[in-house]
Parts: C-alpha cells; structure tokens; sequence
C-alpha cells in the first residue's frame, strides 16, 4: 500500500471521529435534564458532568490534530486507543454485571469501532515511520 493511501486512510479516520464527536458530545452540554432522567441528574454533581463533557470534546480536537498529520502526531494514537477501549472494556464490564441495561451497553459500539480504526491507522503508519 503505497504512502498517500496510507495517509488518507489514517487522516479520514481521525479526521470523521473528532467531526463526529464534536456533533454527539456538543449537544450533551444543553440536555443535562435529559441526561438525568434515569440516574441522579448532573445538576448534583456537575463538576464531574462538565468535566467529563470537556475532557471528552479535548480528546475530539486531538483527533482532529491528529488527522492533519498521522505520521507526526502517531504516538498520540495510544492514548486514543487506550481511550475507547477504556470506554468499551467499561461498558462491558458494567454490563456483564448487569448495572446497565443493554440499551446503554450498545453506546459502546461506536467507540468500538473508531478503536479498531484507530489501532489499523496506528499499523498502517508505522510503515511510513519506519520509512522516513
């Protein structure tokens, strides 16, 4: 596979999560009513609700970063692999235990998803490392 194919490839894919994860997370900082219909509403602890929400729009601007150049910025794909898998392992986790329901479960498939991206765009760009 030749080296454009490889950047294009590993730009799309940080390029879609960080655009999609500004579009989901963005709304989340208006609907804390919602968010709190089944658990304890966020207003009781919002240090945690806004910090989580800040956090998580950080990491979708680093993918953005990252999508504008694989190559330079690849050792930053750890920690976003070690980031949706966080978030998979914990969704199982808390399944398998029962304490969440499947509905809340299947918010990890898309986190699944950009995780299994994000480690074949980390392989993929290890070859253009080893080459430069």
């Amino acid at each position: 596979e030749d080296k454009e194919a490889t950047m294009k490839f590993a730009r799309i894919v940080f390029v879609m999560a960080g655009v999609w994860g500004i579009v989901v997370v963005t709304p989340l900082y208006f609907l804390h009513d919602v968010t709190g219909q089944p658990y304890a509403a966020p207003t009781l602890y919002p240090h945690f609700f806004y910090g989580f929400l800040s956090v998580t729009m950080a990491w979708q601007i680093g993918f953005l970063v990252i999508g504008s150049n694989p190559v330079r910025f690849r050792p930053l794909m750890i920690p976003t692999i070690v980031e949706k898998a966080g978030y998979v392992i914990t969704a199982a986790v808390l399944y398998s235990h029962g304490r969440i329901s499947p509905a809340e479960a299947s918010t990890a498939v898309p986190d699944c998803l950009l995780g299994l991206l994000f480690v074949a765009a980390f392989l993929k760009t290890g070859a253009l490392v080893t080459k430069a």
